[in-house]
């Protein structure tokens, strides 16, 4: 197995088009190409981490934040990061990063805090818009099955929860070939009529060349007619935050000192009580604030994320609790879920877990 197999299973799950544009996830050092001996999981990739990559005898670290977030123009060893690049590259460490990309697929970083807190039904926050295309195509009607099917294996027609999703409709194309033209169906230089099958679909717009390549290679004409568009539509699959319900309404002391525990934090800073239950909760991992607005508009009772600064707590208005466990502590998760998407596709392969606490913030 080499590191351009693991690369592609966690892609699979967090695809890099779906980080912000001032992230860097990726493979920030190594070869794809290089066989993997071990694979270490972390939040972040620290010396100390590094150190005990090379302990535990592993030449990939897969970490959720960058370590590498901006451009370095030295790398003289000045800083935690300069050092860190200078040691992976010495010992033949790669490091992988799935930051904002997996804070943004629906089953991420949020999902990971919302089952600590045992959430139902939950739903994006705030779903991303422009991340969805939608093909018309147009196949004689008995080949028509075979190009829906390459389309759907393709990655085409999910919607939700709902996959092969289509719409089609039957009428007549018209087409006149050249001479030097070998039509499927009728002469070159003679108008044809046939009965076609109008095909609709959509798909994430980062599939679009893997399902144009799927309609080219099943399509049986010699010149394929089809035309791709860019939906406005929110993908509710994708985005920040989550918002779900607890089982049952809990008193707002009782659900903080869950919050406390659940993410084993030293801390919970949280806004005044209402005196009311809590009920429909909102969490994001990271600095969470920019969904405030987003978590009361949704109506929650309270929202856990982290980093708020003092002048957000206002914002709250009184309309719900925001409950701030800390930057690490509302991502911490991500390791778990890390090892379970290796686990669940290399049945073979065990990734390891760091025990180096990279939490810079400690608590008195």
């Amino acid at each position: 197995m080499i590191i351009r197999d693991i690369i592609q299973i966690l892609e699979a799950f967090a695809p890099p088009p779906y980080q912000e544009s001032y992230d860097n996830a990726g493979l920030l050092f190594g070869n794809a190409g290089t066989e993997v001996k071990g694979v270490l999981l972390t939040l972040d990739a620290t010396e100390a981490v590094l150190d005990e990559a090379l302990e535990k005898g592993c030449n990939l670290v897969i970490a959720h934040h960058p370590i590498v977030f901006s451009g370095l123009k030295k790398i003289n060893g000045n800083n935690y990061v300069e050092r860190v690049a200078i040691k992976a590259i010495k010992n033949d460490i790669a490091v992988y990063a799935a930051h904002t990309n997996l804070d943004n697929v629906r089953g991420g970083v949020s999902a990971m805090m919302a089952a600590q807190l045992g959430l139902e039904q939950t739903k994006v926050l705030a779903p991303k818009r422009e991340l969805l295309c939608k093909l018309f195509t147009f196949a004689p009607v008995a080949d028509a099955e075979i190009v829906r099917a390459a389309l759907f294996a393709a990655g085409a027609g999910h919607i939700g929860k709902y996959s092969e999703c289509s719409f089609y409709h039957d009428g007549t194309g018209t087409f006149k070939g050249q001479a030097d033209t070998d039509p499927y169906v009728g002469k070159p230089g003679e108008r044809h009529l046939e009965p076609e099958t109008k095909i609709e679909v959509i798909f994430p717009a980062y599939l679009e060349a893997q399902v144009v390549r799927a309609l080219l290679q099943h399509h049986p004409y010699e010149e394929v007619a089809y035309d791709i568009i860019q939906l406005e539509n929110e993908y509710n699959e994708v985005g920040s935050g989550l918002i779900g319900t607890l089982p049952e309404a809990m008193e707002e002391m009782d659900f903080l000192r869950m919050v406390k525990e659940r993410f084993r934090t030293g801390c919970v800073r949280y806004t005044p009580l209402r005196g009311k239950p809590v009920k429909k909760v909102a969490v994001c991992g990271g600095a969470g604030s920019f969904l405030l607005k987003k978590a009361r508009s949704a109506g929650a009772d309270a929202y856990v994320s982290a980093d708020f600064k003092y002048h957000e707590f206002f914002d709250a208005e009184n309309q719900l609790i925001i409950a701030d466990v800390g930057h690490f502590e509302s991502e911490q998760f991500a390791v778990d879920l890390f090892y379970h998407i290796l686990t669940e596709n290399f049945r073979n392969f065990a990734p390891l877990k760091s025990t180096i606490n990279t939490n810079p913030v400690n608590y008195l």
